[in-house]
């Protein structure tokens, strides 16, 4: 790492341990559909008098409803007949994730273009992590989409930082090393200060970790996987890796000499999947 990215990286840190990092917090509207799906006693009326606070979170809702995603009979025009159909678990994790996006914006150009190629990245695993939970596991799909968008959360804080360090914010090589460096263990530590569930929490620490273990698939393996796919093909060093030899591709049964051929014949829900996450 070059001085400075180090010099960044100690600073970092050290706010951390003395919880002096400025960490992103969920938006409201996230926080109160949480709320709901939590009480038991929760009513579909209840989540969408929520959610209809956000004209654009709704419509947004809706259309996912409407995509070969959830694959409806009839059109839906609603918000209370799209949370019927989809549920209030799924609604709810979607509703969290969608919300999200309003973090991945800054007045930077620099950082705000960084924090929206973030944002489509993470909608390109999100919608993938979807698909290869319901083809090839007994997670929950929505759960697996939630992973997806926040595998990269820890980002965040790294590039609210540069916003006010011109020294890092002109150094991009070594922002990128700071990122990669610390996004993981920092992205875990935002989830669980969120209170996310340990299996959803610990996704972006391990889903780069390519000696992950886990006795059956768990949504680590599925980010890493669509992580891993998202960049085959191209010159990136993760487009490297031998893939028939990692844990999370046995964990979700894909062998290697299939893999490409399986996953070629859900190359249309894939693109359909990512369509409806994006507006």
């Amino acid at each position: 790492m070059s001085n400075l990215a180090l010099q960044v990286k100690d600073e970092i840190v050290r706010q951390i341990k003395n919880d002096e990092l400025v960490l992103p917090t969920l938006p409201e509207v996230a926080l109160q559909v949480r709320d709901v799906a939590e009480d038991i006693n929760a009513t579909i009326t209840d989540l969408a008098q929520i959610i209809a606070r956000d004209p654009a979170l709704s419509a947004r809702i809706i259309k996912v409803t409407n995509s070969p995603l959830v694959r409806t009979s009839s059109p839906v025009t609603d918000l209370g007949t799209a949370i019927a159909r989809l549920g209030i678990n799924f609604t709810s994790n979607l509703a969290i994730g969608l919300a999200m996006e309003q973090m991945f914006q800054a007045t930077h150009d620099i950082i705000d273009r960084r924090l929206r190629e973030c944002w489509s990245h993470s909608m390109e695993i999100a919608a993938s992590a979807q698909v290869l939970a319901r083809h090839f596991t007994k997670l929950q799909p929505d759960q697996a989409m939630l992973a997806g968008l926040v595998h990269q959360i820890g980002m965040l804080p790294i590039l609210a930082y540069a916003e006010t360090h011109e020294g890092l914010l002109s150094d991009s090589l070594s922002l990128d090393l700071v990122l990669e460096k610390l996004h993981p263990a920092l992205g875990a530590y935002i989830l669980r200060s969120w209170k996310f569930q340990p299996a959803l929490a610990e996704v972006p620490k391990e889903y780069l970790n390519l000696q992950h273990q886990a006795e059956q698939a768990d949504y680590s393996d599925l980010v890493q996987v669509a992580t891993l796919q998202s960049y085959a093909g191209s010159d990136h060093p993760l487009a490297r890796i031998n893939c028939s030899e990692l844990g999370s591709f046995r964990r979700l049964g894909l062998d290697a000499a299939e893999e490409v051929t399986i996953l070629e014949d859900l190359a249309d829900e894939l693109s359909a999947s990512q369509a409806a996450l994006r507006h």
